[in-house]
């Protein structure tokens, strides 16, 4: 643990857990939409188990909440403001607004909702929560924080803005100001569409970017990897906009930008996984996952085949970044061509192209060597410890968690070298004990072939090599892609932010 502990304040719209302990009511507080919810519970709970004084604002999702505990009774209530007001050292900040009490999902498919519910929180966060907290260091996450690290310089707190997707969202000063936060106050501290030629000029016909005025005005910033954050320094990525793009690179160059690998979270863990039909660890996994290997084999109506070299697709089906289309295009070749070795792929996941893969299966009977199932979690946990390797041919990757969570299970990822995947995995050569997957460079249908092919050749190695392989990868997963290893980082951004003056 670091000697100086700071008080951090971490800003999320998204949170799976609260640490246990940290109140009587904490763990019911699970508000998630995807991975920053892991991520935010992940940190929150190591920095909190490590000592360091980390408060959290999130918004008061009644009715997530209400649903993650079963009806609600007054009582809850009148619990939650005891506790509020007298527990815990006041370390949750629940924000308070009309605009998320009765949301049933954190993200709505209007983004006009999405924006409301965004400048609710910011106003809460501004104006109630960061000055009872006083923090010594604000930590917020993504657009739906974007004008904090605005208010935050005006105020002299250092903040770290941390980017785990690029997506944002525009409004005006004017509409800024509507909803209760005095944009006056930091309004050249925020990134306009325009450069502004002065406040009133640009109040009302020079939109904000949300997530470009939280690069600009954090002190630091972060990416979810190393090697996202080169990337979009280097403009891989077309779809990430001139402005935001920019500002990371000022940032870059200033020295004020990392990148910092995401954790799973701990319970993806084959020994104690309580969705898996039997736990095993490093010494016994061949005989773990050769029992989960039949349980979903017989569960997803698949030829129940011991020696069946299994692939499972763990990431929403997703086009445009997950890669499922090369997929698609290579489909029928890869299962005719490992036919006779029983080659069998099991998809888990929704997204555009759930009923393409369900058509290919249809049209050409193979239902008995590929299953397409809807995202299903304990489902997902069984296909992670039934497999022998995952498909990952993602087209960018900002992190990425199961090509790590498949290494824990010992589930070899097949992967498009791009980004988090870039960072966790490395072509693996079994005569010198290296690497933990199969990389291909090329982003097309040949080139995860040419992997796949690669990843067969090391199932027909004898039992005992890849025995000795998978051991070593598991032991290195469970050392590597860990909360510890995460927050340690985290923290030495902390005391760097600390160390370096805020001009």
């Amino acid at each position: 643990m670091t000697e100086y502990a700071p008080k951090i304040l971490i800003i999320t719209p998204e949170v799976t857990y609260l640490p246990e302990g940290s109140s009587e009511i904490s763990n019911s507080l699970s508000a998630k939409a995807g991975g920053l919810a892991d991520v935010s519970a992940m940190l929150i709970k190591q920095l909190y188990e490590m000592g360091i004084d980390v408060h959290v604002a999130i918004p008061d999702y009644r009715r997530i909440f209400q649903n993650n505990l079963g009806p609600l009774s007054s009582l809850y209530y009148e619990q939650l403001q005891i506790y509020m007001e007298h527990l815990c050292d006041q370390r949750i900040h629940l924000a308070q607004d009309r605009a998320f009490y009765y949301i049933n999902n954190i993200y709505s498919p209007y983004g006009k909702e999405n924006l409301k519910v965004a400048l609710a929180f910011q106003r809460e966060a501004i104006n109630n929560i960061i000055p009872r907290v006083r923090p010594d260091i604000i930590h917020c996450n993504d657009w739906m924080t974007g004008l904090i690290p605005g208010f935050a310089r005006s105020i002299r707190i250092p903040s770290l803005f941390t980017i785990h997707n690029i997506h944002t969202a525009h409004t005006t000063l004017e509409d800024i100001e509507e909803h209760g936060i005095d944009g006056a106050m930091f309004w050249q501290h925020l990134y306009y569409q325009r450069l502004p030629h002065g406040y009133e000029e640009s109040r009302n016909s020079n939109p904000v970017d949300l997530l470009a005025s939280g690069i600009f005005a954090s002190h630091f910033v972060n990416t979810v990897s190393p090697t996202f954050l080169r990337e979009i320094v280097e403009g891989r990525h077309d779809f990430i906009k001139p402005g935001i793009r920019q500002e990371i690179i000022n940032k870059y160059h200033a020295g004020c930008a990392a990148g910092i690998l995401n954790a799973p979270d701990e319970s993806f863990d084959p020994r104690f996984d309580p969705h898996i039909v039997k736990n095993y660890g490093i010494r016994d996994f061949v005989s773990g996952k050769r029992i989960n290997k039949k349980a979903l084999q017989e569960r997803l109506g698949l030829e129940v085949r011991e020696d069946s070299p299994l692939f499972f697709w763990p990431s929403r089906l997703d086009p445009v970044q997950k890669g499922c289309k090369i997929l698609s295009d290579i489909l029928y070749e890869v299962v005719s061509k490992y036919w006779e070795e029983g080659l069998e792929l099991v998809f888990v996941a929704d997204g555009a192209y759930f009923d393409v893969f369900k058509e290919i299966v249809d049209f050409h009977g193979f239902h008995s060597r590929v299953a397409v199932h809807g995202f299903d979690e304990g489902l997902s946990r069984l296909a992670f410890a039934a497999s022998d390797f995952i498909l990952m041919p993602s087209s960018f990757e900002p992190c990425g968690l199961p090509q790590m969570i498949s290494q824990k299970y010992g589930s070899l990822p097949v992967v498009h070298d791009t980004g988090g995947l870039h960072d966790t995995v490395e072509h693996l050569d079994w005569e010198s004990d290296t690497g933990n997957g199969f990389v291909f460079k090329y982003l097309d249908s040949q080139g995860l072939f040419w992997a796949i092919d690669r990843a067969m050749d090391f199932y027909r190695l004898p039992r005992s090599t890849k025995r000795r392989q998978i051991q070593r990868i598991m032991k290195f997963a469970r050392e590597r892609f860990n909360h510890k290893v995460c927050a340690e980082q985290y923290i030495r951004l902390y005391e760097r932010m600390i160390n370096r003056p805020l001009l």
